[in-house]
């Protein structure tokens, strides 16, 4: 049976693993690296890779996919960039995930 992981920081590791995932922390300068460990030993079928250490995922470990059709990867946007002031209103963002779980708004 093939398990899920996400690859990412230490700042963000904590969240994912209060939500019960397992997680492998890494710095920018290790990311490849590690992503390409969890490829190779083959026991995941999931990788969730934090876009601030590997930009594309998909194309930086190419090489070592070749051949495979496990594990997926799935890139998912670093919590810098979620909660930035440059590219998103972070309440905004809050509201629309409230929105869209529960189906309407909490003011408070």
């Amino acid at each position: 049976m093939y398990k899920v992981v996400v690859l990412t920081d230490h700042e963000t590791a904590t969240g994912y693993r209060l939500a019960g995932t397992e997680v492998v922390e890494t710095t920018p300068g290790a990311a490849e690296q590690a992503l390409e460990r969890l490829i190779t030993e083959g026991n995941y079928g999931l990788i969730a890779v934090d876009q601030g250490l590997i930009p594309d995922p998909a194309r930086s470990v190419a090489r070592v996919m070749r051949g495979r059709d496990l594990p997926i990867l799935l890139p998912i946007p670093s919590l810098a960039d979620a909660f930035s002031s440059d590219t998103v209103d972070a309440k905004a963002y809050m509201g629309k995930l409230v929105r869209d779980t529960i189906g309407f708004d909490i003011k408070l």
